[in-house]
């Protein structure tokens, strides 16, 4: 199971998380639609830098944090955008060098893209929809990692690597063989890098989200109960609305990589986003992670 987030506040005041973000830079892989997309545009509102990539090229309108020189207000930054497929390494590390050329540095990678398909039992899976589920969930992860490990490696200062996980990497679901195995394997090699990257200044984290209401719960509410026998649960949590936002999932990415309370946990669970009129959350799915949002 993942650690309880670390608690207490993570900035002093608006001043103190304005000043901590100041000049930072992050990727985020899947950044197209979904969770991706919500926390380019939650990292942009804060004024950091980006560098977003995705299968099919993101279309964020939101700019950075406009830039001040001498008390005046120099322009926006606009993102870095690309059409990235993060199973391509050279693809994804060309990302990477145009992102480090334009902003100087990366200080928080974030490996987000990902995909649920196929769902319902593993035996009648297609084997060519279970590569490509491995290839991204695990092989891009991997390269995402790599990337920004080397590049943490060839500078000063430290960085923060968070791969989107899930409760599915420590709860085993029918109808998730491929999901549920790649999740544990972004936890577990998480957890290895955090221990051969600790004396180069990376902190590496597997954070699970918590369920955020995207394309792909959508498609997880559409399946037939006889290929995901535990849809009902799902239904019932749309129903109540019980999720946790994009802004929310961002917001404690932030503190978790700029806060003044770091934790040496790698695994991790967002807190549920509370909401005083939605109905109680069943255990298990909506209590202890569920799946990411996808984004591509």
């Amino acid at each position: 199971m993942s650690d309880p987030w670390p608690s207490g506040p993570a900035f002093a005041g608006p001043a103190a998380r304005r000043e901590a973000l100041s000049g930072r830079v992050a990727v985020v892989t899947g950044a197209s639609r979904g969770l991706g997309a919500g926390l380019a545009a939650h990292f942009a509102q804060a004024g950091l830098r980006l560098g977003l990539c995705a299968r099919h090229r993101p279309d964020l309108v939101t700019k950075t944090r406009p830039r001040a020189h001498d008390g005046r207000i120099e322009g926006a930054e606009p993102p870095l955008v690309a059409p990235v497929d993060v199973v391509d390494f050279d693809a994804l590390a060309d990302f990477a060098a145009a992102v480090i050329q334009r902003f100087g540095r990366i200080d928080l990678w974030v490996n987000n893209a990902g995909l649920l398909e196929p769902i319902g039992p593993v035996v009648e899976a297609d084997p060519a929809e279970v590569a490509r589920h491995v290839a991204v969930n695990v092989t891009g992860v991997l390269y995402g990692t790599m990337i920004f490990a080397g590049h943490v490696r060839g500078r000063t200062g430290g960085g923060v690597l968070v791969n989107v996980s899930s409760g599915a990497g420590s709860r085993p679901y029918s109808g998730w063989a491929a999901y549920c195995g790649s999740k544990a394997a972004v936890d577990r090699l998480t957890e290895a890098v955090a221990l051969e990257e600790a004396g180069h200044g990376l902190r590496a984290h597997a954070v699970a989200p918590g369920l955020v209401d995207t394309d792909m719960q959508a498609a997880i509410r559409a399946t037939d109960e006889s290929r995901f026998p535990e849809v009902a649960r799902f239904r019932q949590l749309k129903r109540d609305g019980a999720f946790n936002s994009p802004p929310w999932v961002a917001e404690h990415l932030l503190q978790l990589a700029f806060g003044q309370h770091s934790t040496g946990q790698v695994r991790l669970r967002v807190p549920n986003e509370p909401h005083p009129s939605a109905g109680r959350r069943p255990s298990g799915a909506g209590a202890g992670g569920g799946p990411p949002s996808r984004g591509r």
